[in-house]
């Protein structure tokens, strides 16, 4: 086992991609009130397996240190706990074998947060796993935590597909009024203190409170039921930068888990969704502009345009790529592309 200062870099070659845009990646999220007693493990092993997750994070391990272990059935457990013998707090992350070999690396920040990083030809992944404290907590606990979160996202390469799960003990409500830009109206009751610091989190770092822009029934979103089953909370939740937001295909609560726990486990699924990228000479399409000149054809151009937005108006959000596919789509309908004599489609400027 390597120093627990230092990341963790993974020996082996990475022979599979974390992210595709063809495959669903099934991503877990579970507070699992603890790892620190016989059988508990594996019992979160097998709820993997029948829900077909391949990555997991975890909370309140109870676990002290930090280290990688390989288990017989093939999934890696990385976790980072207390460095005393108090048997507390505690984060980890379960991966399967095929996700096991895509990890680039992984860093135990501290008892409440751990990052691990993962390669994928198309964009590369990283996932930080925290646990924050209650609601009833210190604000100087609450403080340092997001200090400290906020250090670990900073230090996040920006290109990456940034991912954050975990008990985040933040009630986030349902309006969403001036919050649009991180998230929805789907979440639950009423935000608390923890969750006004959530959403400046979010506002500050450019990141989207997945559960909330999902519509589910609230069975589906609550993640937490107290011991007397009359009180249900929406506690945890899985973050992503807004830069990918298309890439995260559905959160919502799997009921049927179990592993002792009073939280539920979130299901994510991510389908990576890439930029449209246009092939070839398609990159240095120019659209026949001069045929504008003709009324009739500006006035047909014109009734396309209004058309194909009017389809389109009802999305909560069209985002600049849209726009300007649309308005290619529209104009080689309606102008054809300019080419030279040869019949070769001429680049920008020429």
């Amino acid at each position: 086992m390597t120093d627990d200062s230092q990341s963790r870099q993974d020996t082996d070659i990475q022979t599979a991609d974390v992210l595709t845009p063809k495959d669903v990646c099934r991503v877990g999220c579970w507070n699992v009130r603890t790892l620190y007693q016989t059988g508990r493990l594996a019992q979160v092993i097998k709820e993997m397996e029948l829900n077909n997750i391949e990555m997991l994070g975890v909370c309140e391990t109870r676990w002290t240190g930090s280290r990688s272990r390989k288990l017989a059935t093939g999934h890696t457990i990385i976790y980072s706990g207390r460095k005393d013998d108090h048997h507390s707090r505690g984060v980890g992350l379960i991966t399967n074998r095929r996700l096991s070999r895509c990890m680039i690396g992984w860093k135990p920040v501290s008892d409440r947060i751990l990052t691990s990083r993962f390669h994928s030809k198309y964009a590369k992944l990283t996932v930080i796993i925290c646990y924050s404290p209650i609601e009833d907590s210190e604000e100087e606990e609450k403080e340092a935590f997001y200090d400290q979160l906020q250090k670990t996202v900073e230090e996040t390469p920006v290109h990456d597909v940034l991912l954050l799960l975990g008990d985040l003990n933040a009630k986030v409500g349902t309006n969403n009024e001036g919050k649009e830009r991180v998230m929805g109206k789907q979440g639950c009751g009423i935000i608390n203190d923890n969750g006004s610091r959530l959403v400046n989190f979010c506002e500050d770092n450019n990141l989207v409170i997945g559960g909330t822009i999902f519509q589910h029934k609230n069975i589906h979103k609550w993640t937490w039921t107290s011991p007397d089953g009359q009180t249900r909370n929406q506690i945890d939740h899985v973050l992503i930068n807004k830069r990918w937001r298309g890439t995260l295909q559905d959160v919502r609560v799997l009921r049927g888990a179990d592993a002792g726990s009073d939280h539920s486990l979130i299901l994510t699924k991510l389908k990576l969704k890439l930029r449209k990228a246009k092939k070839g000479e398609q990159r240095s399409l120019l659209l026949d502009v001069q045929k504008l000149k003709d009324p009739v054809i500006m006035r047909a151009f014109q009734l396309k345009v209004r058309s194909r937005f009017e389809v389109l108006q009802d999305q909560q959000q069209l985002d600049l790529d849209d726009f300007n596919t649309v308005m290619m789509e529209v104009g080689q309908e309606a102008l054809g592309l300019r080419r030279k004599k040869n019949g070769y489609q001429p680049r920008p400027g020429i």
